[in-house]
């Protein structure tokens, strides 16, 4: 099957789920994780209209990024270590795993030597798997409030990553979870604008994490295939 077949796939199965579940088409927005596909395919993604591009690591995705990078819009999903953080600012439009104040830090301090602001998805470990990485449900609130003392990094939204193993109807627990905590962050009005974002559902379970919320879901196998 072909990107685009796969493309015109997922477009319908969102459809579908939106329909169901009265969300709006256009509240829903697709990245393309590449990080298992080569530069040629990345290209196919972008050239059939597919905007956002998600990779998990710098070194990997360097070439692409090198080659393609005015084309499209890049996310950064992967864990980030904090000496690794002076390679992908002012490249990625948006980065999805801020989970500690250490990476908060170096963040702010290499946008302010940037003079940009970046965007930053708050990752929370809702499963409490010892495998994710991810603040804890219970710590978010304590390390949000820090976040928002920072003054160039915007946090647009949650991310979240649901055990791989289950049924998807068995992830619902933990994306309504993460949806949750966004609307209490914006009850307390930790941040002096509205936290509108969740980036949960991959490949597997995307449907359900429409359901529950995202606005972001972050497709692989399912709409890139898999290479290698």
């Amino acid at each position: 099957m072909s990107v685009l077949e796969r493309k015109l796939e997922v477009e319908a199965r969102i459809a579908t789920v939106c329909r169901e579940s009265g969300r709006q088409e256009n509240d829903i927005k697709i990245i393309a994780v590449t990080k298992y596909v080569s530069l040629e395919t990345t290209e196919q993604v972008l050239n059939i209209g597919l905007q956002h591009i998600g990779e998990n690591r710098w070194q990997d995705v360097k070439p692409k990024w090198e080659a393609l990078h005015e084309r499209g819009t890049w996310h950064f999903l992967g864990h980030l270590q904090t000496n690794k953080v002076k390679d992908v600012i002012g490249k990625f439009a948006y980065i999805h795993s801020l989970d500690r104040m250490s990476l908060a830090k170096e963040l702010d301090k290499q946008a302010a030597g940037l003079g940009i602001e970046v965007n930053c998805f708050l990752q929370v470990n809702i499963s409490g798997e010892e495998t994710k990485y991810g603040v804890s449900p219970h710590e978010f609130f304590q390390f949000a409030e820090e976040v928002s003392k920072l003054a160039h990094i915007r946090v647009c939204g949650l991310m979240t990553m649901a055990p791989y193993e289950l049924e998807s109807e068995e992830t619902r627990p933990v994306f309504r979870g993460l949806r949750e905590l966004r609307d209490q962050l914006n009850e307390r009005r930790l941040f002096p604008y509205e936290v509108k974002e969740l980036s949960m559902g991959m490949s597997g379970d995307f449907d359900v994490a429409i359901q529950e919320g995202a606005t972001w879901v972050r497709l692989g196998t399912v709409l890139v295939g898999k290479e290698g």
